[in-house]
């Protein structure tokens, strides 16, 4: 099975799969609705499941890509480059009518950053990210003292505690989809109680001092203040000082800007149909 083809039945297999939202969708073209779409593709999605999960072909085309282009963020260069890649390789791969739709994509860059413990000192600086879409610090950093909660309802609760503080948001993971609101939503949060910069603890349930990133928002019309997440171990770490007693102060850098809109693609290839082309 050519890689390609193999990547493409993982994602259509992922689309007409029972848990996907086409089987709890509404009628077709043919009448088929309901749970009735889904069993009447059902066998189709299982032969394809059962093909693309026969061989680590998609997996190995993958891990190509990302050893060759690294990070593929929104209006970067190294996405183009990635996007010329797969067109040429779904062409050579046969598939037909192979094209990039072009349209204008949010063009967010990372820059430097940096979170240095000062108090209490520490020798090494705490692994970070910045989140996509946040704004960045002053030149100069933000040197503030740390107030750490473990939920929306404890910042709340001690909302006379976080002005002018760095608030670290260290929620202990449960499923993703009510975890990931802290990355999404924190620093909207955090801003409402005068906080200077917000950071949460990476979205995961294992962990080897290693960051997560992902994107966030904020909400019109409030306060937008920097935002980012320290690994699983140094949220606890700091939690531990707190508890302790211990007062904590950071400097947290971020070089984080939107830049205007850049023009990219869309990735587009069929299988054209036998029957109905």
């Amino acid at each position: 099975m050519r890689p390609v083809l193999a990547f493409l039945l993982l994602a259509i297999s992922a689309a007409v799969s029972p848990g996907a939202s086409l089987a709890q969708g509404t009628a077709s073209s043919d009448g088929v609705g309901g749970g009735g779409l889904a069993e009447a593709y059902r066998e189709a999605a299982d032969r394809l499941i059962d093909a693309a999960l026969a061989d680590g072909a998609a997996y190995e085309r993958l891990a190509e890509l990302v050893d060759r282009f690294g990070h593929r963020f929104s209006g970067s260069e190294s996405l183009e480059q990635a996007i010329d890649w797969i067109l040429a390789e779904m062409k050579r791969d046969g598939l037909e009518n192979v094209r990039g739709e072009p349209l204008m994509v949010p063009h967010w860059v990372r820059g430097e950053e940096s979170l240095e413990l000062l108090t209490p000192h520490r020798a090494s600086r705490i692994p970070m990210l910045g989140l996509g879409g946040s704004v960045g610090t002053p030149p100069e950093g933000i040197r503030a003292e740390v107030l750490v909660v473990n939920s929306f309802e404890q910042l709340e609760a001690r909302a006379n505690e976080a002005r002018g503080k760095i608030v670290l948001l260290n929620a202990p993971f449960t499923v993703y989809r009510e975890t990931v609101t802290y990355r999404v939503e924190g620093a909207t949060h955090a801003a409402r109680t005068g906080a200077v910069a917000s950071l949460i603890r990476s979205v995961t349930n294992f962990s080897m001092r290693t960051p997560h990133t992902g994107m966030m928002r904020y909400e019109e019309g409030e306060s937008r203040i920097p935002h980012a997440a320290i690994t699983v171990e140094d949220a606890d770490m700091l939690q531990r000082m707190q508890e302790r007693g211990e007062r904590i102060e950071v400097l947290l850098k971020m070089e984080a800007e939107s830049l205007p809109d850049r023009p990219s693609r869309n990735v587009v290839a069929e299988l054209v149909g036998r029957e109905r082309p």
